[in-house]
């Protein structure tokens, strides 16, 4: 099936969500759609974009398995950042966002099997991040059970800082890949 469904990239290249190919992923285009989106739909007391929460869980987890942290949300620069409520009622949306992050991870080399870590790097930064931008959300999230936040508070940064951290943090762990 052809489809002529696409989303156009900062870049100016055509992304089909239904037919992702690996010469359509490219990094710039990546971090700015990450930088440029707010997590938990905008319902945040600040601006803190994809790309933040990306470095944050990057940080986290062993240098092994940085640039792998660093990219587990990078479908959403291309298919949007779904809160997990709607995930849970589209599962035809988690089948199509799988298979853009095998796309994703074959075209940076990346090795998404060993997910624990970077599961409950994630884990951290979301209680964190309630913490810190969700003040009025008092309620308790199960999924946060046992899970502790960071001791420091996280400070939101604009768009054009996350997309050149998310940037230079990706040379980083390149760079220190390939000196190996």
């Amino acid at each position: 099936m052809v489809t002529t469904t696409y989303v156009s990239t900062f870049l100016g290249n055509k992304f089909y969500p239904l037919e992702p190919r690996i010469d359509q992923i490219a990094i710039e285009d990546i971090a700015h759609g990450l930088a440029y989106q707010c997590r938990f739909n905008g319902q945040t007391c600040d601006f803190y974009s994809v790309a933040q929460h990306s470095l944050i869980v990057a940080s986290i987890v062993p240098p092994s398995m940085q640039l792998a942290a660093l990219l587990h949300d990078s479908a959403e620069a291309y298919l949007g950042d779904m809160v997990k409520p709607l995930k849970v009622l589209l599962p035809e949306f988690a089948r199509i966002e799988d298979r853009v992050t095998e796309i994703i991870a074959a075209a940076f080399g990346v090795d998404f099997s060993d997910y624990v870590a970077i599961k409950k790097a994630d884990l951290v930064a979301l209680a964190t991040e309630k913490r810190d931008l969700m003040p009025y959300s008092v309620e308790s999230w199960d999924y946060l059970d046992g899970v502790s936040p960071l001791p420091e508070k996280i400070k939101p940064i604009g768009p054009v800082v996350a997309k050149a951290r998310f940037l230079g943090e990706f040379q980083r762990i390149m760079m220190r890949c390939e000196s190996r």
